[in-house]
């Protein structure tokens, strides 16, 4: 069997997508020792009965160029009761509230300082509770050692970890390299998500908030709907938006 490699910068509760991918690897590389930028990663939507809204983790001293595992979080604000208290009151009347604030009080519990911590802890308590831990093992960038930048980067770590299959989110259409991937006998694989609805509170369905609300609504049997798929490259560039 061809193992498979995601590489991913770490996000503060992602919404369901990255557990698909997850689902899909052998090994989940949190990719934090690079530069963050504007994202999804210190902030991820909530639905709440009066709409989605955001709740962001507060960075403190922050300045351009500054790496993912070197951002601090601004822990100077009591921002984890205020988080707590949103998400409480979203899904007062959801089946599995307990579960899901027993997820929040576990990683909130953790010493948390840089956003690599509190992202990466957050993502391995939701993997954990979805049973996709046991197949996925997952790696720091940093302990691996391998220097150099973009496509040639994650290369690299790919191969260095055996990897044959390189399975990534639609936003890498933009700037990876497919050729040098396919020049060195890897093949890049882009998520089909499936965007597979569940039951939801407040109103219509919508994939694109945090995996906190897959957790209220559905508990454990909500892993049934991480099944999304992959597409290789060529065909996901010339038609990159599934319906």
């Amino acid at each position: 069997m061809k193992k498979r490699v995601v590489i991913s910068q770490s996000m503060y509760f992602p919404w369901v997508g990255l557990f698909e991918q997850i689902r899909l690897a052998d090994t989940f590389v949190h990719y934090d020792d690079v530069q963050l930028s504007r994202g999804f990663y210190n902030r991820v939507q909530v639905k709440t009965d009066h709409g989605s809204r955001w709740i962001t983790v507060p960075l403190r001293d922050h300045h351009q160029g500054r790496r993912i595992d070197e951002t601090i979080i601004d822990n100077r604000v009591n921002w984890r009761q205020r988080h707590r208290d949103v998400l409480d009151q979203a899904y007062r009347e959801a089946p599995f509230r307990d579960d899901m604030l027993t997820i929040i009080d576990k990683v909130f519990s953790l010493p948390s300082h840089t956003l690599s911590d509190i992202a990466r802890a957050s993502i391995l308590e939701l993997a954990d509770y979805f049973s996709l831990t046991t197949a996925c093992a997952f790696i720091d960038s940093k302990a691996l050692d391998i220097e150099g930048k973009g496509s040639q980067r994650i290369l690299d770590i790919v191969q260095f970890l055996d990897g044959k299959i390189y399975i990534t989110g639609h936003g890498a259409r933009n700037y990876l390299d497919h050729e040098l991937f396919e020049k060195r006998g890897v093949s890049v694989q882009y998520m089909k998500y499936e965007f597979m609805p569940y039951p939801q509170l407040h109103g219509a369905f919508t994939p694109y908030v945090t995996a906190l609300d897959l957790v209220a609504n559905c508990g454990r049997e909500g892993g049934r709907v991480i099944l999304s798929g992959t597409v290789g490259w060529r065909e996901f560039m010339q038609k990159p938006v599934f319906d």
